[in-house]
């Protein structure tokens, strides 16, 4: 089981849902609970996690 926050009052831009997208930090990714897209995310160097 890894570490996941639900990103609430967004939509997925492929199937439209709203509030299934998971963000998955250990796994850097986005996915949506609903169609399961998956979208890979990039850091900006330098800036600070929270």
């Amino acid at each position: 089981m890894t570490l996941a926050h639900f990103l609430d009052g967004l939509r997925c831009a492929v199937c439209g849902a709203l509030n299934v997208l998971r963000l998955d930090l250990l796994r850097g990714l986005v996915e949506c609970r609903e169609c399961g897209q998956a979208a890979l995310i990039f850091p900006e160097i330098g800036e600070e996690v929270r």
